[in-house]
């Protein structure tokens, strides 16, 4: 009886193991949607970032563009601030 009782176990194992192989959570199948869950998130992480990238250049756009013009506006017109005094010093 002894003789019988590990192969029979070992068999049972292997089959454990082999179900979990085929139908458990880590199952091949199971491997294979989520890999391609995985790349999918990858590809939108990757949109998400470059619609990132655009948004943070369009804002630096933006703020050089305002400082340009506030620039201008003191030089070439004498624009000022409100509560804020203009002095002009010519040489």
């Amino acid at each position: 009886m002894g003789n019988r009782l590990v192969p029979a176990i070992l068999i049972a194992l292997l089959l454990i193991v082999h179900a979990q192989l085929w139908f458990g959570r880590g199952s091949v199948g199971n491997v294979s949607a989520m890999q391609q869950k995985l790349d999918a998130q990858k590809a939108a992480n990757l949109e998400a970032q470059q619609a990132n990238e655009r948004l943070s250049s369009e804002v630096r756009d933006l703020k050089e563009g305002l400082e340009m013009v506030e620039e201008r506006a003191r030089m070439e017109l004498g624009m000022v601030k409100p509560n804020e005094i203009f002095v002009n010093v010519t040489r």
